[in-house]
């Protein structure tokens, strides 16, 4: 039987636990097996800024830093669960990819 991976990332971790859990509901329902969430390495995006806005003055900096958080989730490729996947709501800063394996 097919598996389906489902791959989520986004900067905020309560979001993708929101729908890890929209996933696990699914899975109860439809009766397919459910492997994950899988919480991966979590990218941080590290960026240098001069706080002065010419070159004079004191080299003081700001560091900014981005988090992201990425879950890994394995569930059976049966056609009801997949059609119910595809109308969960996805906020706009969350990245969901889902690919079929064999």
């Amino acid at each position: 039987m097919q598996q389906a991976r489902v791959r989520l990332a986004g900067t905020h971790p309560e979001d993708l636990d929101n729908i890890c859990d929209d996933v696990r509901e699914i899975a109860d329902k439809t009766g397919v097996t459910l492997s994950g969430p899988i919480p991966l390495p979590t990218k941080k995006l590290n960026i240098p800024s001069r706080k002065s806005p010419d070159g004079e003055g004191t080299a003081t900096w700001e560091h900014w830093e981005m988090r992201v958080h990425k879950r890994l989730i394995d569930l059976d490729a049966d056609e009801r669960a997949l059609r119910q996947l595809m109308r969960v709501q996805v906020p706009n800063d969350v990245s969901i990819e889902i690919v079929l394996e064999d």
